[in-house]
């Protein structure tokens, strides 16, 4: 295999792993896959990142994701309003 197929598959693997997490952290489905509000959430921690106060947020957003991969589950934290919101808007349309 030619070295830019591998750094190809490379590149398509880790775009791969960071579409995984944002479905993994709920984002997809709280937003409705509207890519508009992905990219501004987005562009909102960068910021945040780059702002006086990017290192608390990152170190509480490493907390968090650590948290996330140790369990397991990281849409449980997310997904539990949602759903029951999901839930109760099912059961208030079925009366």
């Amino acid at each position: 295999m030619r070295s830019w197929q591998v750094e190809r598959r490379k590149r398509t693997r880790h775009l791969i792993e960071l579409g995984g997490l944002v479905i993994k952290a709920g984002v997809v489905d709280l937003t409705g896959d509207d890519r508009v509000i992905i990219l501004g959430a987005l562009i909102w921690m960068a910021e945040k990142l780059k702002g006086d106060q990017g290192e608390q947020a990152q170190a509480l957003w490493t907390a968090k994701g650590k948290n996330a991969f140790e369990d397991g589950e990281a849409t449980d934290a997310c997904f539990k309003p949602a759903q029951k919101l999901a839930s109760s808007a099912r059961l208030t349309r079925r009366r």
